[in-house]
């Protein structure tokens, strides 16, 4: 009898283990996203983020955020950071960076958004930088059911409020107005063909010196024009000499 109170003993400590460490197991250190106002369609939102730190031996430099669709990076705006950081605006989302935080130090900061998109969720992939070069990536979402290594933060949306409607598109903040069509600078493969005389060593040299310059030409061209004009008048000059000698016979 007591053998099988001890055996009903161990098989319960031993689920309890198993379900404290299957909880546990999202707790390693990561991205989070959090927001009071998370809600589709809403505006002015306030999120935020808090990157914990893995290392013990370098501080978080930077966070780099790849924004889901239906949020412009143009719509998104820096509320709170460590100090000294800024936000940045990529192509397809946004970086926070700054001086190098104590290590092992946790980097919290905020941003709002201008609307949040009518969706159900939003995933917010991170890469997390530190002072030694070192790159967290969590970027990966759940597959079947299993939760990944390196979870990107998602921040789950509740439905839109009655009535609530997308607003007009803010501008890109890396739009341009048009302007005057530039011509580009002329490059070995643009110039026009030269006399036979161009095919000498001087002139080959002149050529491959635009061609390897890697920029746009402006030093290297002159000298492969002039190269290859001076070797035009020299060629001109020989051609006129020898007509005069068999004229002159």
């Amino acid at each position: 009898m007591n053998l099988s109170r001890t055996t009903a003993r161990a098989a319960v400590v031993a689920a309890a283990v198993t379900g404290v460490l299957t909880l546990a197991s999202p707790a390693f250190a990561h991205v989070e996203v959090e927001s009071d106002g998370a809600r589709a369609l809403a505006t002015d939102v306030t999120i935020a983020f808090s990157a914990e730190a893995e290392s013990t031996t370098a501080g978080v430099t930077a966070l780099r955020v790849v924004l889901p669709e239906g949020i412009a990076p143009a719509d998104v705006t820096l509320t709170e950071a460590p100090d000294g950081w800024t936000l940045a605006v990529t192509d397809d989302g946004y970086t926070v960076s700054g001086p190098a935080v104590a290590p092992g130090k946790d980097v919290a900061y905020k941003i709002t958004v201008r609307q949040l998109p009518d969706a159900g969720e939003l995933a917010f992939k991170t890469l997390q930088s530190y002072s030694d070069g070192r790159i967290d990536r969590w970027i990966e979402l759940p597959k079947n059911g299993t939760e990944p290594e390196k979870p990107a933060p998602v921040l789950a949306l509740k439905a839109a409020a009655p009535g609530a409607t997308p607003i007009a598109p803010s501008p890109s903040a890396t739009a341009t107005a048009p302007g005057p069509t530039t011509s580009a600078a002329p490059t070995a493969s643009t110039t026009a063909a030269a006399p036979a005389e161009a095919s000498s060593p001087t002139a080959v040299a002149a050529a491959q010196a635009v061609s390897e310059s890697g920029g746009d030409g402006s030093s290297a061209v002159p000298i492969a024009v002039a190269a290859v004009a001076v070797l035009a008048v020299a060629g001109g000059a020989a051609w006129w000499w020898r007509r005069r000698r068999t004229t002159g016979a």
